[in-house]
């Protein structure tokens, strides 16, 4: 064979090898045709196997992932004619039907926000009902990513009460963990704060209580009292939640602005563990600083975890304090203690050892009226002037409580009592006598006074001491609601009117919200007498006078027009009390 000057021939070994990998390629034993059709007809088959039995499942058409099988099936080949079949054989319409009901209703006159709520209602009732946590699980892990349904359900308030709901009783179960820091990141944290499930997220736990205590410290003491229940559950919720926010908040309490408020909370949050039957007693010394005072923070930790003050502790702890370099009075001012030694110093049942009752007395001076001044965290310097004042009011009305006088011998102490009620721990004490003397069955029996003593003396304590309202009318709020089974009707309608003239008193002295809102809870119940009702309104329009706020108005104008309540005490000239404050509150609004 010719070949051009520019080719170059093959050489011969190079045409020899290649003869002889010819020949050592194996026959195939079938066609590539053959070999690669089978199989492909096998797993069409499959696949269409597969996607029918899904289609025939119940209401396939409605599900959402629905298309990828449809495009799945043709491919594999499959025909349409059973497709159509299955998935309508198979669908039940239950979604258009609820639709449908819900049109009907809407066009017999229902409020379409009822419809809604009704049918929103039913469906978290079944998902309650029928959650399956490993479903869910798997579900959420399939998608490999935030489901685009979740992220929208979360927009709505009434689903997202739902994932509140559903966590609580599957703390364990990842989607709804997940869920929670979703809602967490859309910033409804304050939503939040009684879930549990928060409370294994650092983020997200962290997150909420940020938001908690900054509600606290801008809205003031009632947002604080309508919410520091579900706070403090929170918290309390494990000890590693409970250490991370103690520790937070004791660090922050130290600033001059809100400290004072950040330490009140971390009291409260130490109450509410102490009452689930937590001794929290190491942390709360730890977070104190009474590791620098190892005797005293002994004496304290042995009376905190028992709850029981101890004569030898005190002792203790007395010696410490009287001497010229004291601890801290941070160490002794903890509630717990000072709820301890009131208790002891003002309840006539208690058993004080004289010898050690001026130890006592001390202690309690020393919490209440002690005023240090730091520097960088360096005590500068130690007030003591109130000290001695303090001791002696405290060792006189203890000494009146413990002779446990009748009512007729106190009237004699009463300018001492009074005196000594100027000290805010000494009011502290009587309210904490009183509680303990009207408590007794047999008080009101004996005491037939229009105003017995001691129920008097709390219009001095309100008087003086505005920061002990709320303890105050919590007491009276018990004695109101007390039943007196012992006393004839009419006598208990007049102590009860008595009882409301201290409620009428406390809201002259500027605790007038918390006052007013009570009894108009009592009259929306319908279990209170409607002369008591009519009897307090009175007395209130005696005291009162313009202008008014409006929150007084919204609260008192409601009773002030009810006939039940002022009919009678309403005259046809107009001009008395309750028409002349409905008229002023028209014409306010009027201006408004």
């Amino acid at each position: 064979m010719d070949y051009d000057d520019d080719e170059e021939a093959p050489s011969y070994w190079e045409q020899d090898d290649a003869d002889d990998a010819e020949a050592t390629l194996p026959e195939p034993e079938e066609s590539p045709v053959e070999s690669d059709h089978e199989p492909e007809e096998v797993d069409n088959q499959s696949i269409q196997a597969e996607c029918l039995e899904l289609f025939g499942s119940k209401d396939f058409i409605m599900e959402p992932g629905i298309s990828p099988f449809l495009q799945r099936y043709f491919q594999a080949g499959g025909g349409p004619e059973p497709v159509v079949q299955l998935l309508s054989d198979n669908y039940s319409a239950i979604a258009q039907l609820a639709n449908l009901l819900a049109e009907w209703l809407i066009m017999i006159g229902v409020n379409i926000s009822e419809v809604q709520k009704i049918v929103e209602d039913h469906m978290k009732k079944m998902i309650i009902r029928n959650f399956d946590q490993k479903k869910a699980d798997s579900i959420f892990t399939e998608e490999g990513q935030t489901p685009t349904w979740l992220t929208e359900m979360i927009e709505y308030p009434e689903w997202r009460s739902l994932f509140y709901q559903l966590a609580e009783v599957y703390p364990d179960c990842l989607m709804l963990n997940f869920t929670v820091k979703l809602i967490s990141d859309a910033g409804f944290q304050d939503e939040i704060k009684s879930v549990s499930t928060v409370c294994q997220q650092i983020e997200v736990f962290s997150r909420v209580l940020k938001t908690s205590v900054c509600s606290f410290l801008e809205k003031g003491e009632e947002h604080m009292k309508e919410h520091l229940p579900e706070f403090t559950n929170m918290v309390c919720h494990g000890e590693h939640t409970y250490l991370y926010t103690q520790a937070l908040l004791s660090i922050l309490a130290q600033e001059s602005k809100g400290g004072s408020h950040l330490k009140r909370l971390c009291q409260e949050i130490n109450k509410c563990a102490t009452e689930k039957g937590h001794d929290v007693t190491p942390v709360t010394l730890a977070l104190s600083g009474s590791a620098s005072y190892p005797r005293a923070c002994g004496a304290l930790s042995a009376m905190l975890s028992k709850n029981a003050l101890n004569p030898a502790d005190v002792t203790v702890l007395f010696k410490m304090y009287s001497s010229n370099d004291p601890p801290p009075v941070d160490l002794i001012r903890t509630p717990q203690l000072i709820e301890l030694l009131t208790e002891a110093l003002f309840c006539p049942n208690s058993r004080v050892n004289p010898d050690h009752k001026s130890k006592y007395i001390y202690l309690l001076a020393y919490s209440a009226s002690v005023h240090e001044t730091h520097k960088k965290g360096v005590r500068k310097s130690i007030n003591r002037d109130e000290l001695k004042q303090t001791s002696q009011a405290i060792e006189k009305v203890s000494g009146i409580i413990f002779e446990n006088k009748s009512c007729s011998d106190l009237i004699c102490e009463v300018a001492t009592l009074y005196q000594c009620i100027r000290f805010p721990v000494v009011g502290m004490g009587v309210i904490r006598w009183v509680e303990h003397a009207v408590n007794d069955p047999s008080y009101f029996q004996h005491n037939i006074d229009h105003t017995p003593l001691h129920i008097a003396l709390l219009d001095e304590v309100s008087t003086c001491h505005p920061m002990l309202h709320p303890r105050i009318l919590e007491l009276l709020i018990s004695l109101f609601e007390s039943e007196f089974k012992e006393l004839d009707v009419l006598v208990q309608l007049e102590l009860k009117k008595v009882i409301l003239d201290r409620t009428v008193h406390l809201l002259s002295r500027g605790f007038v919200i918390p006052v007013i809102n009570y009894l108009k809870q009592c009259w929306e119940v319908k279990d209170t007498d409607v002369s008591l009702i009519r009897h307090f309104v009175s007395e209130v329009l005696d005291v009162i006078a313009p202008p008014f706020t409006l929150e007084f108005v919204q609260l008192f104008l409601p009773l002030i027009e009810n006939e039940n309540i002022t009919g009678s005490i309403r005259t046809e000239n107009e001009h008395d009390p309750v028409s002349e404050f409905i008229a002023h509150c028209r014409q306010t609004f009027d201006d408004l």
